[in-house]
């Protein structure tokens, strides 16, 4: 298909839609937003963190995400009109894309995001913009995790999607959260190289014979490939999320071990360099942002680092000087709402320029893939009862992402308490998750969308007030530490029935304070208070799976409103561009 004929497919397909303001149609729109002439002699394609996401969704960027220390103000901690400060005229369509700002108004103007069939549209039209053999699609990715099918598959209807979709290289993260002889299945079932620097198989289990890429390394996947493009060699390195075993249960991949591995980075990037002098090397990362950005700093060499984890929408690249020259970091936020556009143009010495573009992926002006669609539709299909379930209603947009509570939180929080009869709620700070409108069904496809993963059993136990502050006290650490290489991933663990002060900026053991129940009774450090959780990365909780929970509790109740988010006040965070809508009060 060339341009000519793309547009006119586009033109035939697509609604008009548009704010009150905003002129154009849709086809013209579609023209403005993804007609990109090539620029240079290759082009990346990037996607990260899609959960799973077959299916058009809505996503509400966050209005809290908080940057302390050297990351103040900087890209990816700037939210809402913060963001916009930085960047240059955007048409109300892209201010819906990259912020929160007036979300339920905007995402009913402008419909869903994502859906790998209309990605999928969107990979042919920037592919045939250049020449053949100038293109990679590259997958950051928490890819095979986020939704019921996906789980029922152990992930292997996203490796098919995948493979449907062109992906040559992928590297992971909640891909490690199936079993390790699933992993290594559905790693052999991709077209593409899932390529891996920092997954290595222990020094016991390489004595014991565990499959592995190199013995002698003990590296469990090819740590880079290096691929042709329009007769320039690209390497292309995989970093895999270092906290792994941390994050999620080691239970299920008891043999490797991750971690950051710098000094391994450094010296691979040396050897591809000294022995194979490519023309650029790019680092396909699942560390986050944050960390990205201190590794680019510290380790010399890499052109670019195409990033994910954190599920940042990163209009913009950030350039980052080391002692080799700089390096270029992106990151292309998550659900597939974007697409990474990286053009390079290549010097007789070397990378002569570049241009980024992260292009939101609007479901409504690029029509369906009809193989992709359909490749959905049968995956779906065995499934279709139990997902469309009406299980109650929203009255209230529901929604996940930010660094405390979200509204879909809430409701989970609320639902735990209600159905295990517990004082206290926790849930994990994940980022996955879609967004409901007011007014939409809360479907069993939604709320799977939220708690759908591999170890999903809730549990009720009594925890003292000191151990509930611990709690408290080690995940804000985690969060909210100045060096990025002690953020081990994840948001602020959620809270039902208890409220409390957070310090962000202060030292280990004091962030948090004033902890009481809902009726406004401190919590007392010696006293035991019944508490309801879900996803603990130890051993198997003995409960049911979340989903089951929640889903009786919406079941009883029919329409559902989040009347008040129990998020905690913020102390000493007023004027930090990471925040600005807050329920929780700050100062």
């Amino acid at each position: 298909m060339n341009r000519r004929e793309f547009i006119e497919l586009l033109i035939q397909g697509s609604v008009a839609t548009g704010l009150a303001g905003y002129a154009g149609s849709a086809a013209s729109a579609t023209r403005e937003i993804y007609d990109m002439e090539a620029f240079g002699q290759a082009r990346l394609l990037h996607i990260t963190d899609t959960h799973a996401q077959l299916l058009p969704i809505h996503f509400r960027e966050p209005s809290v995400n908080l940057g302390l220390g050297d990351a103040y103000g900087k890209w990816p901690h700037r939210v809402g009109k913060n963001l916009l400060s930085e960047l240059g005229d955007l048409t109300p369509r892209q201010i819906h894309a990259f912020t929160y700002l007036d979300f339920t108004q905007a995402a009913e103007n402008y419909g869903r995001v994502g859906g790998f069939a209309h990605l999928a549209t969107l990979v042919k039209q920037l592919r045939g913009q250049v020449a053949d053999g100038a293109s990679l699609l590259l997958d950051g990715g928490d890819t095979w995790q986020g939704s019921g099918t996906a789980l029922w598959t152990r992930g292997r209807d996203m490796v098919g999607a995948t493979n449907l979709l062109g992906v040559d290289v992928m590297t992971g993260h909640w891909e490690f959260t199936y079993l390790e002889e699933e992993v290594l299945a559905n790693a052999a079932a991709f077209n593409g190289d899932f390529v891996a620097q920092n997954t290595r198989a222990s020094e016991d289990a390489l004595f014991e014979g565990v499959p592995v890429f190199d013995e002698d390394s003990g590296h469990v996947f090819p740590p880079y490939v290096m691929k042709v493009l329009n007769g320039r060699r690209v390497a292309v390195i995989g970093q895999a999320f270092p906290y792994t075993p941390i994050a999620n249960p080691q239970r299920f991949i008891p043999n490797w071990t991750f971690g950051i591995q710098e000094a391994d980075l450094a010296e691979l990037v040396e050897s591809i360099r000294g022995a194979q002098s490519p023309d650029a090397v790019v680092l396909l990362s699942h560390n986050g942002m944050d960390v990205d950005l201190k590794l680019a700093g510290r380790v010399p060499g890499i052109d670019f680092i195409l990033g994910g984890h954190t599920h940042d929408g990163v209009p913009v690249p950030v350039e980052v000087s080391n002692a080799g020259g700089k390096t270029v970091v992106t990151n292309a936020g998550s659900n597939g709402k974007f697409l990474g556009v990286l053009d390079i143009d290549f010097g007789q010495s070397g990378i002569r320029g570049y241009r980024y573009t992260l292009q939101p992926v609007f479901s409504n002006l690029l029509p369906a893939d009809p193989e992709m669609q359909a490749y959905i539709d049968g995956v779906r299909a065995p499934y279709k009862d139990t997902l469309n379930e009406e299980l109650a209603v929203a009255e209230s947009l529901l929604y996940r992402r930010g660094n405390f509570n979200g509204s879909f939180d809430q409701l989970i929080c609320d639902g735990m308490r209600s159905v295990l009869d517990a004082e206290i709620a926790l849930s994990p700070g994940f980022r996955w998750g879609t967004t409901v409108l007011p007014g939409e069904a809360i479907t069993m496809d939604r709320l799977l969308d939220q708690t759908c993963m591999t170890y999903p059993e809730t549990y009720v136990r009594d925890m003292k007030g000191s151990e509930l502050k611990l709690i408290l006290e080690s995940v804000a650490d985690n969060l909210f530490n100045v060096d990025p290489y002690y953020q081990q991933g994840g948001d602020m663990v959620r809270t039902g029935g208890l409220n409390y002060r957070c310090a962000p900026g202060a030292a280990m053991g004091e962030r948090i304070s004033a902890l009481t129940l809902a009726n406004g009774r401190g919590i007392e450090a010696g006293k035991n208070y019944r508490v309801a959780g879900w996803a603990t990365v130890g051993a198997q909780s003995p409960g049911a799976p979340v989903w089951e929970v929640v889903a009786d509790y919406l079941r009883d109740r029919k329409q559902v409103t989040i009347d008040k988010l129990e998020t905690p006040m913020l102390t000493d965070v007023k004027g930090n561009p990471g925040i600005a809508e807050y329920a929780g009060g700050y100062y």
